[in-house]
């Protein structure tokens, strides 16, 4: 008994705190119980960034817990030990991409909810007693100052290098959910990295944008083990991005979202249709367990209550539903068994969750109708709110339009509706689930255009050859004969000739100082008539006598010329989503035109390098472009004073993957010439006759190409 007292006593003592530590604990509760709150909110724009200014009561000891969520796009902090002092729970701001903010109190715990029109990186800095949050548009960095009053950014541009040095993927990893979805969870070194998500196909792109993967990390996992939709994952290197194919199977829905440097995508199933029997069976087909029926004339509701006992699903049956009915069913499934019950007996159902009620059709649609009567009464009697839309993108004049025209569905028949073009706001009347509707229709379509860069490059290439060979035999007598002083005999007209150096003209004649001798045939193509100071490809051969009175003359002629030209124009033009875009260089031809009347007036036609082009970006994330090109230059042929233009032009409709390239159209001309210049019966002389000839051969090749690459430029990239 005397030892059970004693380690009683011990217990207590080890329990019971002493009277000093009581007071300090009451102390320190007291001091627990007087938590911070939130007394301001604020919010700046300067720059394309938005501030935010939270005010509390007393400096916060370390920046709160935040994360992100992609879809909606939503950032959260949690301030704990804080309560909320605004008198508000949520504030309409419309800056920049913030659209509202949420404050809300759980316990001693507050939480503020950033609601955004699309993500954006963000930033967090205590200032006192003030937590200050900036927004950045992606493509800028910001360099912020802390200062009492206001803050002060200055922005730089963001080098493509710079970042992607400093932003990486660390680690990839996937992994089930609790609930059977797939989470690949992607560790990032920058919590400022930019995330695009979309869908291309069958399946869904991640990309990371100026990011940069390890090798280790770009490779293919098969997951399809986990047992969850997603079957496949592809991490590679595109560029300065950073892609993550995600390959899913079935019906799925995705859920994107970051806290600091870990981004989360998840991946589960969906119910293909909520008013089916059976879930995961395609439309107008049955999936249920087999069963057997054989009924002799028994009431239709103890066979229906039978399926009720068969499938666990509650059957409540309408006071009209009577008869009887003989039924024998071999091994099919319950869902087609419920179904030939009903079309037997007229009855139709209506399935909500595990319950189905089962009536006459005309039961059925006469009570679907007094509700529906029911909800448009109630709407007549709603009372009217009024809210304002900032519109971003568009002109809020065309949205007014459309709100106004007689065929719009949006607003009800008492909802009106107010623009403001000097802020392009939208002031609109009308009950809470209309502006429901616009407010999401308003979010689908008030989104940035997409631009595509289009750059073309016109190529054409030219290559000409040449070969002329000859050979002119001649003979001449300068003898004067008895029909008259100077006249001469021979045949190839060759004689002697002086030349003056200067200006290279041809003196001939009696007189003429002998020091050449003309050319008159085996000169070579491009040298025309006349004497060449310089007879490239020429070999003269003369003998006379030694009175200078008769001489025999060979001229040899072999000349060959090989040029090529290639001539590169690349255009290149930047332009919004199915907006059209003109970009052209060159010159106006000046034509004189004589009018009725006799005058003369003047006119100009282009003569340009141009590039017109719309594209349209489909859904998988390649573009379909209607394009044309055009490639002009002036003519000035010789001897006319009206230049002619040389014209070549290409339009067309391409489909292309986003930085593909596409020979649009080419044009390839080949030219073949071959002349003789002989003399008659003597240059047909086999052998001989090449002492009478000459050949001239020419080859010309000319070829057009166009190429078309275009490329969606991303929001974080700037064209340079």
């Amino acid at each position: 008994m005397k030892t059970r007292i004693a380690t009683l006593l011990l217990a207590a003592l080890i329990v019971a705190p002493a009277p000093w530590v009581v007071a300090q604990a009451q102390e320190a509760g007291q001091q627990a119980q007087a938590p911070n709150r939130i007394e301001n909110l604020e919010v700046a724009e300067q720059g394309g960034s938005v501030y935010i200014k939270l005010t509390l009561k007393t400096p916060l000891a370390a920046v709160p817990a935040s994360f992100s969520v992609a879809n909606p796009a939503r950032i959260a902090f949690d301030l704990p030990a804080t309560t909320n002092a605004l008198g508000r729970s949520s504030q309409n701001i419309n800056a920049g991409d913030l659209r509202s903010a949420n404050v809300v109190q759980a316990g001693d715990r507050t939480r503020l909810v950033l609601n955004l029109t699309r993500m954006s990186p963000y930033e967090a800095r205590l200032d006192g007693n003030a937590l200050i949050i900036t927004l950045t548009p992606l493509g800028q960095e910001a360099i912020v100052t802390s200062s009492a009053e206001q803050p002060i950014v200055n922005f730089a541009a963001s080098s493509g290098e710079a970042a992607a040095a400093n932003k990486s993927i660390r680690d990839v990893n996937f992994r089930r959910g609790k609930d059977g979805e797939g989470r690949v969870v992607v560790e990032l070194s920058n919590p400022d990295t930019a995330i695009d998500i979309r869908k291309q196909g069958a399946n869904l792109v991640v990309e990371f944008v100026q990011a940069s993967l390890p090798e280790h990390l770009r490779r293919r996992s098969d997951v399809t083990d986990f047992g969850t939709p997603v079957t496949a994952m592809v991490t590679q290197q595109q560029g300065d991005n950073v892609r993550l194919v995600v390959t899913p199977h079935g019906l799925w829905e995705h859920n994107a979202y970051q806290s600091d440097n870990q981004f989360v995508l998840e991946v589960k199933r969906v119910v293909e249709d909520p008013n089916k029997l059976v879930q995961g069976t395609p439309r107008g087909q049955y999936g249920g367990e087999r069963l057997s029926l054989n009924f002799q004339n028994v009431d239709v509701r103890a066979v229906l209550q039978v399926i009720a006992d068969f499938t666990d699903f509650n059957i409540i049956t309408s006071d009209s539903v009577r008869g009887n009915l003989t039924l024998r069913l071999k091994d099919v499934p319950w869902d087609q068994a419920l179904d030939i019950i009903l079309q037997a007996k007229g009855l139709d159902m209506r399935k909500n969750g595990n319950v189905i009620w089962i009536a006459p059709g005309d039961e059925l649609a006469t009570r679907e109708k007094l509700q529906l009567e029911a909800l448009a009464q109630i709407g007549d009697l709603e009372p009217l709110q009024t809210e304002s839309f900032q519109i971003n993108y568009h002109r809020a004049k065309e949205i007014f339009d459309f709100l106004k025209s007689k065929d719009q569905t949006v607003l009800s028949k008492r909802g009106s509706v107010v623009v403001d073009d000097r802020s392009n706001k939208l002031f609109v009347t009308d009950v809470a689930s209309r502006l429901d509707d616009l407010r999401r229709l308003i979010g689908e379509i008030d989104i940035a255009p997409r631009q595509v860069l289009i750059e073309a490059r016109i190529v054409e290439a030219s290559k000409d050859f040449s070969r002329d060979l000859g050979v002119r035999l001649g003979y001449g007598d300068r003898k004067a004969l008895e029909i008259g002083d100077g006249a001469r005999i021979g045949f190839g007209k060759s004689e002697f000739a002086s030349v003056n150096p200067t200006t290279g003209a041809v003196n001939t004649g009696a007189n003429a100082v002998i020091n050449g001798i003309v050319h008159r045939v085996g000169e070579s193509a491009t040298s025309g008539n006349g004497f060449l100071p310089t007879g490239f490809g020429s070999l003269n051969l003369t003998l006379f006598n030694s009175s200078l009175t008769r001489f025999l003359n060979m001229e040899l002629q072999a000349l060959e010329a090989d040029g090529r030209g290639r001539i590169i124009s690349s255009p290149r033009v930047m332009t919004a989503n199915q907006v059209e875009a003109t970009i052209e260089q060159g010159t106006e031809v000046a034509y004189r035109k004589e009018t009725s009347s006799g005058a003369t007036s003047v006119e100009f036609k282009k003569a340009v390098l141009s590039l017109k082009v719309k594209p349209l970006i489909t859904p998988d994330g390649r573009l379909q472009l209607q394009v044309e090109v055009n490639k002009d230059r002036p003519v000035f042929p010789a001897g006319f004073t009206e230049p002619a233009i040389d014209t070549k032009n290409v339009k067309t409709e391409v489909l292309v993957e986003n930085g593909g390239t596409v020979v649009i159209g080419g044009i390839y001309e080949e030219e073949e010439t071959e002349n003789v210049t002989r003399v008659p019966l003597l240059g047909e002389i086999p052998v001989l006759g090449a002492l009478f000839r000459t050949t001239s051969k020419g080859a010309s090749r000319n070829e057009l190409l166009v190429f078309i690459t275009p490329r969606i430029i991303s929001e974080a990239l700037s064209v340079r």
